[in-house]
């Protein structure tokens, strides 16, 4: 393998990736460091007070982090890793930002160009495995291009419906003279709304009787997603949210009528189903929230879908909509919040979201922790700009049903189902905003996947508080193993044997407390939360029954039905 000189000469092509990060903004790169770009690292290391490197204990943490940092800065999220295994172990981040929207660059570190196709250590060919899962996967093959390239990739990650792009470095080419510095900023190009399709959005609306409007996407801006909450909230339309984007309005305005997600509020499918005009702006009306594409029906949607969408490849791609329009996500939801239809919908606005206020109304339990009323007790004592994140399980279930978000910026979950992102995003949003209370949710299967980044947060002085909630099994595949495959003896692969998660915090220089009961459970938050206010991780290891699979739902019940 190619040896990096000492002493690097400027203007070679890694300090011109740097150069570029830097010109566009680039404050956090979340790493795990490896020999095949040990050029990069040596720039980085120039720049401590433009870019803070985060080291990360895998690949995996770190690719989430940079998804995450993504999500909640509307800027693209960098993640660094070695070749091969680095880079196939970073894919689930980069799965997860294609399936999110979200803005994400991965830099992989790469074989010496002139040893490409000999099968050499750890050779992959990275825009044959990233294909199909970034918007664009492509390596730098000439020295002079690496400015032009990195800045493509700034583009094509924030452009039109967002996401991941992968780079790869030939480490040779890394020492070689990098070509002409950085000019400026990359500045995304946005399509707005025609204000003749905002015109026919107000005749639709001004003949509808049951208008429902459906939010969801990437590249909202705090102004637009103001303006439209406070122009729908004026108008009386009611609002869902789709599939893990609860905060994009607040929960407690009075129109506000619940997520269309996994365990989704009966009253508002059927609100869906009897809409004679749904307006999605930014909703890829994806497999979640249409309820496994059962919730919709393509001949009714021909006649009620007005569809918003960046991009213009996931306007008419399962359902034909009677109106359909490619633009910005934010400059639709500005044109669209100076509209006046002439009429309201208040009574339709409070009918759901009283709805909702039902739904999200704790529930009875069986085992002797309520997770129904700790995610209410959350809501209750967290400031309105906490973040809240989560990976997948059915741990989720509770924390997407009875937890308010008030805020924007609060919520950082995977619409792609990844177990494993919930601790990493939360690593990641107490860098970005140190201010902040930051709290995980996480499975005791979620956590273990990436609980070694608890060293992250500790070697940089990150205050995450991370809740695992222990029921000692893989909850969602054991419910649709006791739905689908019933009896005892017909259980397999889903029990866990988890280690003592107090003692595995502790470890890493932790707080950390074990919980048993509902009752308990607000002191140990408490606590948890004040050690992390010294800049201290925190954990509560949350003791549940796995006979509460899911709310409302009990393995007896489904043995049963």
């Amino acid at each position: 393998m190619t040896q990096a000189p000492k002493n690097q000469p400027e203007g070679t092509a890694a300090r011109r990736l740097v150069e570029t990060l830097v010109m566009n903004g680039v404050d956090r790169v979340f790493c795990v460091p490896g020999e095949s770009y040990l050029a990069v690292l040596d720039a980085l290391a120039d720049v401590p007070d433009r870019i803070q490197v985060i080291t990360c204990r895998h690949e995996a943490g770190a690719a989430n982090m940079a998804e995450a940092y993504g999500k909640l800065t509307g800027k693209p999220g960098v993640c660094m890793v070695t070749r091969g295994p680095g880079a196939t172990h970073a894919s689930i981040g980069v799965h997860t930002a294609h399936q999110d929207s979200t803005p994400m660059i991965l830099f992989v570190g790469q074989i010496a160009l002139t040893d490409r196709g000999r099968g050499a250590f750890q050779e992959v060919d990275y825009r044959e495995v990233f294909g199909g899962l970034a918007k664009w996967a492509t390596e730098i093959e000439s020295p002079e291009r690496t400015v032009e390239i990195v800045e493509r990739a700034f583009a094509t990650a924030l452009q039109g419906r967002m996401g991941p792009v992968v780079v790869a470095l030939p480490e040779d080419l890394l020492h070689a003279p990098g070509g002409a510095a950085p000019i400026r900023p990359v500045t995304p190009a946005k399509a707005g709304l025609d204000p003749a399709f905002a015109d026919q959005v107000r005749e639709a609306l001004s003949k509808a009787e049951r208008p429902l409007v459906v939010l969801g996407g990437s590249g909202w801006t705090e102004q637009a997603a103001t303006a439209f909450g406070d122009w729908a909230e004026r108008l009386g339309l009611p609002v869902a949210l789709s599939f893990r984007r609860k905060d994009l309005i607040s929960n407690d305005r009075t129109n506000y009528a619940g997520d269309l997600g996994l365990g989704c509020n009966p009253k508002l499918t059927a609100r869906v189903k009897a809409a004679d005009l749904i307006l999605a702006v930014g909703a890829r009306l994806g497999e979640n929230p249409t309820q496994g594409y059962t919730l919709l029906d393509r001949a009714k949607t021909a006649e009620t879908l007005i569809h918003i969408h960046p991009g213009a490849e996931e306007l008419g791609r399962v359902w034909t909509p009677r109106l359909s329009a490619a633009a910005d996500n934010s400059l639709a939801a500005l044109a669209l919040s100076s509209l006046d239809p002439g009429r309201t919908w208040h009574d339709q606005a409070q009918a759901a979201h009283a709805d909702y206020q039902a739904f999200t109304t704790p529930v009875q339990v069986t085992g002797a922790v309520n997770m129904s009323q700790c995610m209410a007790h959350l809501a209750e004592v967290l400031p309105a700009d906490a973040v809240i994140t989560n990976g997948a399980g059915n741990f989720a279930a509770w924390l997407h049903r009875f937890y308010r978000h008030r805020a924007r910026h609060t919520q950082l979950a995977p619409t792609s189902g990844a177990m494993g992102y919930g601790y990493p995003a939360a690593v990641a949003a107490k860098a970005v905003h140190p201010e902040r209370e930051v709290i995980c949710i996480a499975g005791d299967g979620d956590f273990m996947m990436t609980g070694q980044e608890i060293a992250t947060a500790a070697q940089h002085g990150l205050g995450v508080v991370v809740v695992v909630v222990d029921n000692g099994t893989y909850g969602t595949i054991r419910m649709h193993q006791e739905t689908h495959y019933p009896g005892a003896p017909r259980v397999i692969a889903t029990d866990l044997k988890n280690p003592d998660f107090v003692m595995y915090a502790q470890a890493f220089g932790a707080f950390a407390v074990r919980c048993e009961t509902t009752e308990a459970f607000p002191a140990a938050l408490a606590a948890a939360r004040e050690a992390a206010r010294g800049g201290r991780p925190a954990l509560v290891h949350l003791i549940t029954s796995a006979e509460d699979i899911a709310p409302g739902r009990t393995i007896s019940g489904l043995r049963q039905a």
